[in-house]
C-alpha cells in the first residue's frame, strides 16, 4: 500500500475534482445471508449524500475488509459505491473457510444482494490482488449475472498446474500461508489461548520445515481443523484433476464470462506463467476485449521499481495504485471515452516491461541497475519470437549449435537432506523463509539456508551450462521450456532449471552478478501427464520437459546465457524424498544418483523466444 500522507493527498485531489470534499458514508459489518444461510460481514462505502444508483466496485478477501479502506474512500469519492467483504470464515464472517471452493457461490449470492440494493445500477467490477484477484476468477467462472468487468492481478488460477502444484511439485509459499493464516482472522484465533499457541508455531515455522512431511494432529496445527485438513490434502495431491478444479480457467476458458479483464502480472510474480497462459487462452475465447500488463514486478508489488537486490528504474512502478484502475472502470461501467484503447497503459492489448537496459552499475542503495523499458505488443506470445534451441555441451557450454557427434552426459548426487536453496524467483507469501524477486544467485545474510556468499554454482549437485560472452545484445521474450533426457537410480525424483543472465565481472560487481530470471520444476512421477503418475525404471534414460515462468529480458553484449540443471530448489519447492512413496507421507529419503544426457543422441536444451531487432 501506498504510504498514508501520500494517500491523502491523492484522494483530497480526486475528491476536490469531483467536488466532494466530504468523508464518504461508510456502513460496516453489513450481514449478508449466503443461500445456506451462512452471513458474510460486508463493508460498504458511498458518496457523501448520494441519492443515485451507482455502479459498484467489489473486493472479497481473507485478510480482513478493513485493508481495503483506501480503495472504498478512493472509488465512493469518485462517483462508485465499494463494497468490501471477508470471505467466509475468515475475521467477521461467519461458516468455515475453504481454499476458494466457497467464493463462486458467495460471490454470486453477494453479486446479487448488491444489485438489490437502492443505491447499486447493478453492474459490478471488481477488484484485487492474490487470493483477492482469485475470488474474481472464481466469480467470473460462475458466469455472475451482474458482473461487467475484472482487473485480476498477480491472481489465484490454474492452481494444479503451475502454481499450487508445479509439475507435480508442491509449492512450499502455500505451507507458509497457511502456517501463517491459521491464527489470524480464522476461527480458531477467536479463542486467544489458541491464538497464542498458532502464533508461536507461526514464529517457529523454519524449524517445522526441517521435520516435513505435516501428519494429522502432529503439529499446533491440529487447533485450525480446517487449516490442516485442507494443508495435508493439498500436499499430498499432485495429480491435476478435480482436486484442483476450482479456478481452472485452461480447462475450459468458455466457463469463462465474456467480458472486458485486464489482466495484471509481474515476471517475478509466482503466478506469472498462470496470469500470461490465461491471456492467450481468454483472448482466443473471449469476444470482449482482455488486456493483459507484465512487469518487472514481485508478487503485489506494481507500485515499486525494485524487487529483491535489482532496480529496474522508476518508470517500472505504477505509483499511483488507483487512477489506473479508475480509468478502466470508468470506461467499462460509465461509458467514458478516455485512454482506454489509445494510451498507457492501455494503448494495446499487450503492455510489457523488458528487462535489461540498464548500465550494471550499483545504485547509491547498493542494488544491480539492470534497468528496463516498457513495450506494448499486438498478441502474446509474440508472433516475430523465435522459439530458438540452445544446446547443453559438454565442459558446461550453452550454445545454439546441435550437437553432432558428441555423446555426453553428467552425474550428480541429489541428497534431500541437504537441498539447493531458494534465492530468490516467482515467490509469493514466502514471508520470512524465502526472498522474493531477482538475486546475485550466491548465498549471504538474507537466506536461513545459505548464508555464506558461496555461489550456487559452486555445488557439485547443480549443472551449469553457459554460453560464450555474447557478442551482441539477445533479447528474449515469451514462453520458455527445457527438454532434456535423464536416469537416476531411484524411482522418483525432481529435475529443476533456472535461466540466469550472467554479467561479467565489473568495478562495482568484482565478482560479477548471476541474475536469476526464471526457474521450473519437474517430479518425475509427472514427466508424462500431470494427471496421471508413473514411476521410473532405475537406470533407464527418459524424455523431460520442465516449463520455466515467462519473461522479457535483453542479455546484453558481454553477458552470458545461463541454464543450472539440478534437482532441488528448497523451500521454493517440496524436496523429493526419492523413495517412491505416496507424496509428502513418505518416513525416510535415499540419495538419488542423477544423470543428464546431452549430445547428438540427447540433444538436451532449453528454448529460448529470441526476438529479433527491429
Amino acid at each position: 500500500m501506498i504510504q498514508r500522507s501520500l494517500f491523502t493527498a491523492v484522494l483530497l485531489a480526486a475528491s476536490l475534482l469531483h467536488g466532494q470534499e466530504a468523508a464518504p458514508e461508510v456502513q460496516k459489518n453489513v450481514m449478508v445471508a449466503m443461500r445456506d444461510g451462512v452471513k458474510i460481514a460486508t463493508d460498504i462505502y458511498l458518496p457523501a449524500g448520494n441519492k443515485d444508483k451507482l455502479p459498484v466496485i467489489l473486493t472479497r478477501l481473507p485478510y480482513n475488509k478493513d485493508g481495503a479502506k483506501s480503495f472504498g474512500e478512493y472509488f465512493a469519492a469518485n462517483g462508485y459505491a465499494f463494497v468490501a467483504q471477508d470471505t467466509r470464515g475468515r475475521y467477521a464472517s461467519e461458516g468455515v473457510w475453504h481454499w476458494m471452493t466457497d467464493d463462486g457461490v458467495d460471490g454470486a449470492d453477494c453479486a446479487a444482494w448488491i444489485a438489490a440494493q437502492p443505491w447499486s445500477n447493478g453492474k459490478i467490477g471488481m477488484v484485487g490482488t492474490s487470493y483477492v484477484g482469485g475470488t474474481q476468477h472464481a466469480m467470473a467462472l460462475e458466469k455472475v449475472q451482474q458482473l461487467t468487468t475484472v482487473i485480476p492481478v498477480d491472481a489465484v488460477s490454474n492452481m494444479g498446474r503451475q502454481s499450487m502444484r508445479n509439475a507435480g511439485a508442491f509449492e512450499m509459499r502455500f505451507w507458509n500461508w497457511i502456517m501463517l493464516n491459521a491464527g489470524k482472522g480464522s476461527n480458531a484465533a477467536l479463542d486467544p489461548a489458541t491464538q497464542v499457541e498458532l502464533k508461536e508455531m507461526a514464529d517457529n515455522r523454519w524449524d517445522y520445515l526441517n521435520h516435513l512431511p505435516l501428519r494429522p494432529g502432529s503439529t499446533p496445527l491440529k487447533l485450525a481443523p480446517e487449516y490442516e485438513d485442507w494443508l495435508i490434502q493439498a500436499m499430498r495431491h499432485g495429480k491435476d484433476d478435480a482436486f484442483w478444479a476450482q479456478n481452472n480457467i485452461l480447462a475450459d476458458p468458455t466457463r469463462y464470462k465474456d467480458m472486458p479483464v485486464y489482466l495484471v502480472g509481474g515476471w517475478y510474480d509466482s503466478w506469472a506463467g498462470n496470469t500470461s497462459a490465461n491471456f492467450t487462452a481468454l483472448s482466443k475465447t473471449l469476444k470482449s476485449d482482455v488486456y493483459l500488463i507484465m512487469g518487472p514486478w514481485i508478487h503485489g508489488a506494481q507500485t515499486k521499481s525494485a524487487h529483491g537486490q535489482v532496480e529496474f528504474g522508476s518508470e517500472a512502478a505504477i505509483a499511483d495504485q488507483f487512477a489506473w484502475r479508475k480509468e478502466w472502470f470508468d470506461h467499462w461501467m460509465k461509458g467514458l471515452d478516455n485512454s482506454v484503447g489509445k494510451s498507457a497503459p492501455f494503448a494495446k492489448k499487450v503492455r510489457i516491461f523488458v528487462m535489461g537496459s540498464g548500465d550494471g552499475g550499483k545504485t547509491k542503495d547498493g542494488l544491480l541497475n539492470h534497468g528496463g523499458q516498457w513495450r506494448d505488443e499486438n498478441e502474446w506470445p509474440l508472433a516475430r519470437a523465435k522459439p530458438t534451441p540452445f544446446y547443453l555441451h559438454a565442459d558446461g557450454l550453452l550454445s545454439d549449435m546441435k550437437p553432432k557427434n558428441e555423446i555426453a552426459s553428467t552425474t550428480y548426487a541429489f541428497d534431500p537432506e541437504n537441498p539447493v536453496p531458494t534465492l530468490g524467483g516467482n515467490i509469493s507469501s514466502g514471508d520470512g523463509i524465502m526472498q522474493q524477486g531477482a538475486w546475485d544467485q550466491r548465498g549471504g545474510e538474507k537466506f536461513w539456508n545459505w548464508t555464506k556468499p558461496i555461489p550456487l554454482s559452486a555445488r557439485s549437485d547443480v549443472l551449469v551450462f553457459q554460453t560464450a560472452p555474447l557478442a551482441e545484445d539477445i533479447e528474449i521474450t515469451g514462453e520458455i521450456e527445457v527438454k532434456f533426457w535423464a536416469s537416476s537410480s531411484a524411482v522418483d525424483t525432481d529435475f529443476t532449471a533456472k535461466l540466469i543472465d550472467v554479467y561479467p565481472p565489473s568495478a562495482d560487481w568484482p565478482h560479477g552478478f548471476d541474475l536469476n530470471l526464471q526457474d521450473g520444476i519437474v517430479r518425475a512421477r509427472f514427466r508424462d501427464s500431470l494427471q496421471e503418475e508413473k514411476l521410473m525404471e532405475p537406470g533407464k534414460v527418459y524424455p523431460f520437459t520442465i516449463k520455466l515462468y515467462p519473461t522479457s529480458n535483453v542479455f546484453k553484449k558481454g553477458h552470458r546465457i545461463r541454464v543450472d540443471i539440478s534437482s532441488s530448489n528448497f523451500p521454493r519447492f517440496d524436496v523429493n524424498p526419492n523413495t517412491g512413496e505416496p507424496l509428502q507421507q513418505h518416513r525416510r529419503t535415499v540419495i538419488a544418483t542423477n544423470t543428464i544426457y546431452y549430445g547428438a543422441e540427447h540433444p538436451s536444451h532449453i528454448v529460448l523466444p529470441f526476438v529479433p531487432q527491429r
